[in-house]
């Protein structure tokens, strides 16, 4: 069967304090109940093409994606993932990580590591505080991995196999080999697993994460992977389901870690049609799709006013663009199914 969290919300908050685990696979026996998460967070593993809970039922996580936090760091706080949560409905958030500069995008990791880790640590506390799973991407498009060694440690010495979390090693490879991407990963995800080996790792795939049949047809030797398929609705259509159906069929599977509903540059109209025959698609397959970003650029995907509270608790409706409400409004559903 396939979990769905908000019909079970009433029913954590009345045994939230009951039945809670540490918010860190380092949380000492007498850590008080502020610092635990309630029952409805569950380890996830994968098996075949699903994401299963630790009950072996089938979970789909939807939620939109924070922005670079080099640019957007001022929405990474408990104030805008509680209202993801509470106001989103969503199950699921992620923490963008930028590796390196991409064209305005700067203050990564590689000019300020402090800054980049303690900013991901502020999401996925937020996102432990409030039930929530959260995706640690490293958002790179190059081949950065002594940078994300690094990173990587850093995160899972603390967090390990904490439930919430999982882990994203690579955001979008951009034309780069398959045989690359593999090689990247046989050697990252070791580092990975030395603090939290049981823990979901999402892979990117060749082509800025649409060439997932390639990686079908020789996919890694590890257990408890998610690939990444992502796809701007207003661009990328049948042809690239069309990919994703041969990827699913040869057995591998998927998560939509970032798409959108306008073109691939992150601007021009919104596809209503298009976006509509990629959630049938996402339902059919039981994908955990997350949309991109909560940003305040002036552009389509950036889904935030630059007039908005850096706290989103604090918007009201006139602060999210037609992109957010059309997110919002697709989060909800596939959660309340």
């Amino acid at each position: 069967m396939k979990i769905n969290f908000l019909p079970i919300v009433a029913l954590a908050m009345a045994f939230a304090g009951l039945a809670a685990c540490g918010s860190s696979s380092k949380t000492d026996a007498g850590a008080s109940q502020e610092d635990s998460v309630t029952v409805f967070v569950s380890p996830l593993h994968v098996e075949g093409t699903a994401l299963l809970n630790a009950n072996g039922d089938t979970v789909v996580l939807n939620g939109p994606s924070l922005g670079w936090h080099s640019n957007w760091g001022r929405f990474y706080n408990e104030g805008t993932v509680k209202a993801l949560k509470e106001k989103w409905g969503a199950n699921i958030t992620r923490a963008a990580i930028g590796a390196h500069k991409s064209g305005d995008c700067v203050n990564t990791y590689d000019v300020d590591s402090a800054n980049a880790v303690n900013l991901a640590m502020k999401v996925i506390d937020a996102a432990i505080a409030n039930d929530m799973y959260v995706i640690c991407d490293w958002h790179s498009h190059e081949n950065t991995l002594e940078d994300a060694k690094k990173f990587f440690t850093v995160i899972t010495e603390k967090y390990g196999d904490t439930p919430n979390v999982l882990y994203e090693i690579w955001n979008e490879p951009l034309d780069i080999p398959w045989q690359e991407i593999k090689d990247y990963a046989n050697e990252l995800i070791p580092v990975i697993r030395k603090n939290a080996p049981n823990a979901v790792v999402i892979v990117g795939t060749p082509k800025w994460d649409q060439d997932v049949d390639v990686a079908a047809e020789s996919p890694l030797e590890m257990p408890n992977l998610l690939y990444s398929l992502h796809y701007y609705a207003g661009t990328h259509k049948d042809w690239n389901r069309d990919k994703a159906e041969k990827a699913i069929a040869a057995g591998l599977p998927l998560i939509v870690s970032e798409c959108g509903s306008m073109d691939h540059t992150g601007d021009g109209p919104i596809d209503y049609e298009s976006w509509k025959a990629w959630m049938e698609f996402a339902d059919k397959h039981n994908i955990s799709v997350l949309m991109w970003d909560i940003a305040d650029k002036n552009e389509t995907c950036s889904m935030i006013e630059a007039t908005a509270s850096d706290n989103g608790m604090e918007w009201k409706e006139e602060d999210l663009k037609e992109w957010a409400k059309l997110a919002r409004k697709t989060i909800t559903e596939r959660n309340s199914k």
